[in-house]
């Protein structure tokens, strides 16, 4: 039933404040204020330097001032800026909509319903025309004020239910659901994909509630689909064991890659035939390096030696000064003290074994380069550790270290640096061989000459003209980053790794062709890493270096050495088909064949006509002189 006055008393509009007197008393206080200021900065000096009968100035003049400062702000803080509101605005707030139309003190109220004439009269008094009807019944008689902002009156005033703005918006009585509380294992995959949309469940933890890796894999593969609004069908991901990969080699798995796997040999290594592996997407890559491997193999093979065996970390400690930088420096080159720095890395690994330690001053800054040899391992993980162990031996000396980074980069590790093509990091291979001039001739499609010249003048002056480090030679990126994806490498270390000289010269008879590669910083593991994977472990068993080495004489990191030195002969067999091919100006047309899918037969040369003064020059081209 509606309640309405019984005289029908028109409602008293609300007063509005005096918006001008406020202006101007707003001008007013805020120029006194900023007057006064102004007299305080010019007659401050004035007023020290005359003789006063108080002792004291700031009763004679600080005084006043502060009061009045006093005033005005206090008129800031309550008053000022309330002229400024809009006023529109203020009268919309929802906190104060209806609160106007509520029956006044002294008014009576009925519970009968008011008469038809009544209905016809709020209907034609409606602001808002046409679309505005009048309740009847069950509602409040409310006068809506037209600009309020509302499309429409709302029957009933609802009291606001403010809260804090970070405040949960559920209801109290519903908990939350969480993970722990569910057992997803005996869901379907469509309510387990419902909990990861609502974030019930997030995708990482999938493996774990599911305890099925596979349909982890391919319930996650649906929730992209559903985010990304793309079908990955494309992507493979059944018949794979991610029992390995999980906590291991990836995250937040979706499927895998297949990648094409070459195989290039046989080529002789130091008297032992070897296959070569090869993961990659780039046409003729493999068949170059098998042509490489031919001209070697033919030629009585090469010959490989492993010069040097030791990863790096180079840890970043902060001295407080420069001179205490310095101290460190000299305290680490004592014998006795790097003795102790050696038993405690050494204390952390059963295969790590240091081999030395390189300071460097940079200020307050001091950098040491921790060698470790590390089995059969890569070492990262191995060297890392025996470098906390070893610092903590050298906080004991020195508690005002501080360690800023496990990592400093001078390792250096992924990154190009010459101190990898200097020092070397991992293992430092040599590679040579002497290709008869008969084998350049016939396998290679050469000649000597035209190899030798080549290289010196690609490999050796435009390396050195681009300021190369470490990138003297034509390809050696392609076939490092082959192998290592085929192998379970790191392929992020093909930077370093990549690091090659290739030397090309006469050989003693002065005919063949003497040819070599220097690689400081092979980083390369048979353990750890991706090696474990099926497919990476199969490769390593192509090459025969599966695992940690093992047998009769054998020594810990021999199967990691040996496959240095595979990368490396495989990188000399490529140098030698690839310059072949450029002396030869066969690169392009090899590419053609192999890379590329036949393409249409170019129109006859005298069909095309081509009208020179039509042509655009090249703007970085300088005019040339015709005599």
């Amino acid at each position: 039933m509606t309640k309405t006055s019984k005289s029908s008393k028109p409602l008293k509009p609300a007063s509005e404040p005096k918006w001008a007197v406020l202006q101007a008393m707003n001008v007013i206080v805020l120029a006194v204020f900023v007057g006064s200021i102004a007299y305080m900065v010019v007659n401050y000096r004035n007023s020290l330097s005359q003789p006063t009968e108080s002792p004291s100035p700031i009763t004679n003049m600080f005084f006043p001032m502060m009061v009045l400062w006093s005033c005005c702000l206090a008129y800031f803080f309550g008053f000022f800026g309330i002229s400024f509101v809009d006023t529109k605005v203020l009268s919309e707030s929802p906190s104060t909509y209806g609160l106007q139309h509520f029956p006044q003190p002294g008014e009576s109220e009925s519970e009968e319903e008011e008469p038809a004439n009544q209905e016809t009269k709020a209907k034609t008094n409606a602001p808002f025309g046409s679309l505005y009807v009048a309740p009847t019944h069950n509602t409040l008689s409310q006068n809506f004020t037209p600009g309020a902002g509302f499309n429409a009156p709302a029957t009933s005033h609802t009291a606001r239910s403010d809260g804090p703005i970070c405040s949960d918006k559920r209801p109290a009585t519903t908990p939350a659901v969480s993970a722990d509380d569910i057992d997803f294992t005996v869901l379907a995959d469509e309510e387990v994909l419902g909990h990861l949309i609502t974030g019930t469940l997030k995708d990482y933890q999938l493996e774990k509630k599911l305890g099925d890796y596979e349909r982890a894999v391919a319930v996650r593969r649906s929730l992209y689909e559903h985010v990304l609004e793309k079908d990955l069908s494309l992507i493979p991901h059944t018949g794979y064991d991610y029992n390995k990969v999980f906590g291991a080699n990836c995250e937040i798995v979706i499927g895998y890659v297949p990648l094409p796997l070459g195989l290039a040999g046989p080529l002789i290594i130091n008297g032992e035939p070897v296959y070569i592996p090869m993961a990659t997407t780039e046409g003729c890559l493999v068949a170059s390096t098998n042509r490489g491997c031919k001209a070697i193999s033919v030629s009585g093979g090469c010959y490989s030696v492993v010069m040097k065996d030791a990863i790096t970390r180079a840890p970043c400690l902060r001295m407080p000064s420069a001179m205490r930088a310095a101290a460190v420096k000299r305290w680490v080159g004592v014998p006795e003290n790097y003795a102790l720095l050696e038993q405690a890395f050494n204390s952390t690994t059963n295969y790590g074994k240091l081999a030395g330690v390189e300071a460097t001053v940079a200020g307050r800054n001091v950098y040491l380069r921790f060698n470790c040899m590390s089995g059969d391992a890569m070492g990262m993980n191995m060297v890392s550790k025996g470098c906390l162990k070893a610092i903590d031996v050298l906080q004991a000396q020195f508690p005002d270290l501080v360690l800023i980074a496990i990592s400093g980069n001078m390792c250096t590790d992924k990154k190009p640096a010459a101190i990898n093509w200097i020092l070397g990091r991992g293992k430092s291979v040599v590679v040579e061989a002497i290709i008869p001039e008969s084998v350049v001739t016939s396998v290679l499609k050469s000649n000597v000459a035209a190899m030798i010249e080549a290289n010196t003048q690609k490999n050796h002056i435009g390396s050195a003209m681009a300021g190369a480090i470490g990138g003297f030679n034509a390809q050696a990126a392609n076939i490092v980053t082959a192998i290592y994806l085929a192998t379970g490498q790191d392929p992020a270390q093909n930077v370093e790794s990549s690091n090659c000289l290739t030397i090309m010269e006469y050989a003693e008879d002065g005919k063949s062709m003497h040819v070599s590669v220097t690689m400081p910083s092979i980083e390369v593991g048979t353990v750890g890493g991706g090696t474990h994977l099926p497919a990476q472990a199969g490769c390593l068993e192509i090459c025969g270096v599966r695992g940690a080495a093992k047998g009769p004489g054998a020594q810990p990191g021999d199967n990691a050495r040996k496959l240095a030195q595979i990368v490396g002969a495989a990188v000399l067999a490529a140098e030698l088909s690839l310059m072949a091919a450029l002396a030869a100006n066969h690169l392009v047309n090899s590419h053609m064949q192999h890379n590329r899918k036949p393409a249409e037969a170019p129109a006859p040369a005298s069909d095309l006509k081509v009208n020179a003064s039509s042509m655009r020059k090249n703007m970085s081209m300088p005019e040339l002189s015709s005599k």
